[in-house]
């Protein structure tokens, strides 16, 4: 299997740094096909703006929805967004390593995010009817492949369990999971969370190799959150909201997971 693996963190001496190594030592002694995009080694340009669109006229109005639209349909990307986006078309499982930085993924992360989920590409395609409302949330360009994030944290794991005062795990990555992964298709696994990374010594990372190198060998075998398809009759189009009689009484998060 194909295998990419994005890497968002600055230091490689660091403990995300020997995880990605580790991940990519596994996957390739397995037999998979790997490729990593470590984005501070890339150097990799975070924000999305004007200079990614050479359509653009000098002082014209940037659109940053349409624009992007015209430069994926007209094959004038940046060749940095081109080579990313052929990248998520080649793999058949994308692994995003990080720490969790105020609560989410680190900016550089999230101007990838921005910047290779390009209109027509990750999101704006499909039909749009009574009865249909995109292909997004289950569907889309990315639909069959699969997804799992690998983040660190300084935090215990009591500091984030359902009364945790950081609250839930499940909630803060529901973000990523719901709305950057599951929303382009991917088949979104359960995450592999570290925590206490302050705290890790030569016993810990042994443990800690030994369940993640666990959950790589059982990347295409392990069954995915239960997020629902939106155009699969769960929701009112187009409203999007869940029927009355789907989850009833249940709101928040937890209520776009099946059980």
């Amino acid at each position: 299997m194909k295998v990419l693996l994005v890497h968002a963190h600055p230091e490689a001496r660091s403990l995300n740094g020997s995880l990605k190594n580790f991940m990519v030592e596994r996957l390739t002694q397995a037999g998979h096909e790997v490729q990593v995009s470590d984005l501070y080694a890339m150097q990799w340009k975070a924000p999305l703006d004007v200079a990614d669109f050479a359509h653009v006229e000098p002082g014209a109005h940037f659109d940053p929805v349409l624009d992007s639209l015209r430069a994926f349909e007209d094959g004038t990307q940046p060749d940095d967004i081109a080579s990313e986006q052929a990248k998520l078309l080649w793999a058949d499982a994308v692994i995003f390593q990080f720490p969790l930085w105020w609560y989410s993924m680190p900016a550089i992360l999230k101007g990838w995010v921005e910047r290779v989920y390009a209109y027509g590409f990750a999101y704006g395609i499909g039909e749009h009817s009574d009865t249909h409302w995109g292909d997004r949330f289950g569907e889309g360009t990315l639909a069959g492949k699969r997804a799992m994030l690998v983040v660190t944290t300084g935090g215990w794991a009591p500091h984030y369990s359902p009364r945790g005062i950081n609250g839930p795990i499940n909630d803060l990555l529901f973000p990523i999971h719901h709305g950057i992964l599951y929303y382009p298709g991917f088949e979104v696994l359960p995450p592999f969370v570290v925590y206490r990374t302050g705290k890790v010594d030569d016993a810990a990372y042994a443990r800690i190799t030994e369940e993640l190198g666990d959950r790589l060998d059982a990347l295409w075998t392990t069954t995915p959150i239960a997020f629902r398809p939106q155009n699969a009759g769960d929701y009112e189009i187009p409203a999007l909201t869940l029927r009355p009689d789907v989850a009833p009484g249940r709101t928040g998060f937890a209520a776009h997971v099946s059980d």
